[in-house]
């Protein structure tokens, strides 16, 4: 026998996908690949799209594991692909799986976030959280942008309503100590409550930075940052309403309109400081 020829087929990564995986670990996420391929295969499609790290041997997989362990996992048979998933969860890690076929849909659905590509199967797609509607992974970095959007829209929304708990229940208790009266009326205490909620709905279209970095709910670190701007905030609030009855002796009346304008700006001023997130002035 003569060999008269050679062909070699290849199925190469995508363009952008080398840049899609770089932008991806920027945005502080580990990137793991598993395959069926075998190692070598596997491991010249990681070099091509930038993964370094250890290839994981065709084994059982742990019980546990780090996405700083293994770059790649070759020769996963179809359904197997979940266990990886399944070990990274273990060790306490949030999971997204990404895949385009109906091997994939066990480990799609075992995933916290599932992601189908747009070539995606009906099987995978209806295993998935996300189906991403244009070819390639850019949809991925989009998708955690605006799931970090709003993640920053709910934090302020959240530190400001803690805020003004601190700031409202205990300011009109000193008011009423200091005047002897309620600082507020109810039909007060209404529009202060209608100017708030319509300002509090801006936040849910506030442009915002996203974090270069996952987020995470800490929220005894917010309780506790809520209660100390609360607390100073309360002490801004007393002091005009001591400068309104003590230095310019205005009637009830007069008090409780400077209440009404007071916490009214207040809560703007507020906004403007738990929205921001490097510095407070």
């Amino acid at each position: 026998m003569e060999i008269i020829s050679l062909i070699a087929l290849s199925d190469p990564p995508r363009p952008e996908a080398k840049s899609c995986l770089a932008t991806l670990r920027e945005m502080g996420l580990h990137v793991v690949m598993a395959t069926g391929d075998a190692s070598a295969t596997a491991a010249s499609v990681a070099k091509a799209v930038g993964l370094t790290g250890s290839v994981f041997p065709s084994e059982a997989i742990p019980e546990r594991l780090r996405p700083d362990d293994f770059a790649v996992f070759a020769g996963v048979v179809p359904e197997n692909k979940f266990e990886p998933v399944k070990a990274l969860q273990r060790s306490g890690y949030l999971v997204g799986m990404c895949g385009d076929g109906a091997n994939e849909a066990p480990a799609l659905r075992q995933a916290q976030l599932g992601i189908a590509v747009s070539t995606v199967t009906d099987v995978a797609k209806s295993a998935a959280g996300i189906v991403l509607t244009e070819p390639g992974l850019s949809g991925i970095i989009s998708a955690i942008a605006e799931g970090r959007i709003a993640f920053q829209r709910i934090l302020t929304y959240t530190l400001r309503s803690i805020v003004h708990k601190v700031l409202q229940v205990s300011f009109l208790a000193i008011g009423f100590y200091i005047t002897g009266r309620a600082i507020l009326t109810p039909t007060l205490v209404v529009i202060s409550m209608l100017t708030g909620d319509f300002l509090a709905m801006s936040s849910t279209t506030d442009n915002v930075r996203p974090s270069l970095k996952p987020n995470a709910w800490r929220i005894g670190d917010l309780t506790i940052a809520g209660i100390i701007m609360g607390a100073f905030d309360l002490l801004f609030c007393v002091a005009v309403l001591l400068v309104g009855e003590r230095v310019l002796h205005r009637d009830i009346e007069s008090l409780r309109t400077l209440t009404l304008v007071n916490l009214a700006c207040n809560g703007q001023a507020v906004y403007y400081v738990v929205r921001e997130r490097r510095r407070l002035w």
